[in-house]
């Protein structure tokens, strides 16, 4: 394989690994009442805080934590948050 061929090639190959971590980073859900104290992402509007990091139970229906699309419900989470407490 000449010079040419295997930059071409390496070059093929980054891009696909770039378009495989944009993919991958969009299949993510906001998953509300499955984070652990202190390891939510963010919050909703209805939280006692202001974002990620700062829960302070496990749980909390109104903190969500980013996980794969189509696996919140099997974890127990909601894809919504529950409502002003």
């Amino acid at each position: 394989m000449d010079a040419r061929k295997m930059i071409q090639s390496a070059a093929l190959g980054l891009l696909a690994v770039g378009l495989t971590g944009v993919a991958t980073a969009a299949e993510k859900v906001q998953c509300y009442g499955v984070a652990k104290a202190g390891k939510n992402d963010c919050a909703s509007q209805y939280s006692k805080h202001s974002c990620a990091g700062q829960s302070k139970v496990d749980n909390d229906p109104n903190d969500f934590k980013l996980v794969p699309a189509g696996t919140c419900q099997a974890m127990g989470g909601k894809l919504q948050p529950a409502a002003k407490h």
